[in-house]
């Protein structure tokens, strides 16, 4: 894996030179004192990660970053940086992927890096590879991106309201999660709540964010009636719901809780990212799966050489959505591959999805049973009547909130 790194001070590259030094057998590291020579060295070869400082002068760190989106989309943009203007920060949010403060911790940057390149291996299509790295935005519906619009311009806007309306939108709550988990906007902390993600970052911040930097996009109008998205997010909500109540059943901390909710809200994003970045292909396998009788897996694998969970693991992952999340998108259909030893937000959404297409909740299919040689590897294999009871309650009550309104 070859890494760079752009700063200006020549001390900042001295201190990574020396804290990276350990990291030389597993990866290539070169160091550039401004973007153009960052653009000449990448030039010569491709970097899988950069990393680059913003206030530089003649090229600032946010011209570095739309010059290597444009040229080389493939690879991973990392900010880390001390302190910038507003409008340069402003302008750093669509091209990067994540972004880290100065003084950074070490090991949280080796961390940081590691993670990102570990999930290059989820995909094994280079051309998908290039195109989820040049998204900044999942599309929304076109109804809640004009809402949240409309909310943000009003004389009075309500922080409850935006929170309400962007928790509606899988697009729109990865977005807001990614930059609530960034230092970006000086927020140091494990976000997995989208209301809760707006009211750390404010309504000035929001509104900026929305009407200049343009973070939330929309689907044309007719673009995803294939993929049945009201169906699509009665599904993904029964799953997080159900996720939830399965983690409280399991007595699990309450941060794990609310991961267990946002992944099962997100668990099946990567249909948005290829419906919306492929349109044309992915109705094709749709149609594939109609006509051949086949699992939506295989027809994705046939067609992109990768899967939704793949995707949206790899696009949510590179945002620095919190690992419990990504890896329980990643594997939610088959969570024995990952490893895992212990209850999780992995484990919880697994079985979630499958409980819930049982329900009556599925979405283009559903499971065909639980991944037993999970559930033994993690000692809970005799706790599926329960989480059974779990959804089924869950499920009632969600019925019984909507023939309320």
């Amino acid at each position: 894996m070859r890494l760079i790194f752009v700063d200006d001070e020549p001390f900042v590259l001295d201190g990574l030179r020396r804290s990276l030094h350990a990291m030389r057998s597993e990866w290539s590291i070169e160091f550039a004192n401004s973007g153009s020579e960052a653009l000449e060295m990448m030039a010569r070869g491709p970097f899988d990660v950069l990393v680059t400082d913003m206030r530089m002068p003649g090229m600032d760190g946010a011209q570095l970053l739309q010059e290597v989106k444009a040229r080389y989309p493939h690879t991973i943009r990392i900010v880390l940086s001390g302190q910038a203007s507003r409008e340069a920060l402003l302008r750093s949010i669509t091209p990067s992927h994540q972004f880290l403060s100065k003084p950074c911790n070490v090991e949280e940057l080796k961390e940081k890096i590691a993670k990102a390149l570990l999930l290059s291996d989820l995909l094994e299509n280079e051309a998908i590879k290039e195109v989820i790295s040049c998204l900044s935005t999942v599309p929304s519906l076109p109804a809640l991106y004009d809402e949240a619009l409309k909310e943000i311009q009003s004389p009075y806007p309500s922080m409850a309201r935006i929170g309400a309306i962007i928790s509606k939108d899988l697009g729109m709550t990865a977005k807001i999660l990614q930059l609530a988990n960034s230092a970006l906007l000086g927020v140091r902390a494990h976000i997995s709540n989208a209301t809760q993600a707006v009211s750390l970052i404010g309504m000035d911040m929001i509104r900026a964010l929305i009407i200049s930097a343009h973070i939330f996009s929309q689907f044309e109008q007719g673009q995803v009636q294939e993929l049945d998205i009201p169906r699509l997010w009665q599904h993904s909500l029964a799953t997080a719901s159900v996720a939830q109540a399965i983690a409280k059943a399991e007595h699990a901390a309450k941060p794990t809780v609310e991961d267990c909710f946002t992944a099962g809200l997100l668990h099946d994003i990567g249909k948005l990212i290829l419906m919306g970045s492929m349109p044309g292909k992915y109705r094709k396998t749709l149609a594939q799966v109609a006509a051949d009788n086949i699992s939506l897996l295989k027809a994705e694998r046939e067609t992109f050489n990768c899967t939704h969970p793949e995707v949206g693991a790899y696009l949510i992952g590179i945002w620095g959505l919190p690992h419990a999340i990504v890896e329980a998108v990643a594997w939610h259909h088959i969570p024995s591959v990952s490893g895992a030893k212990s209850f999780a937000p992995l484990t919880a959404v697994h079985v979630a999805n499958y409980l819930v297409a049982s329900a009556g909740f599925a979405h283009l299919g559903g499971e065909s049973c639980l991944d037993q040689k999970h559930l033994e590897a993690i000692g809970l294999a005799a706790r599926e009547p329960d989480w059974r009871q779990a959804c089924q309650e869950t499920i009632e009550s969600m019925k019984s909130k909507e023939a309320s309104l």
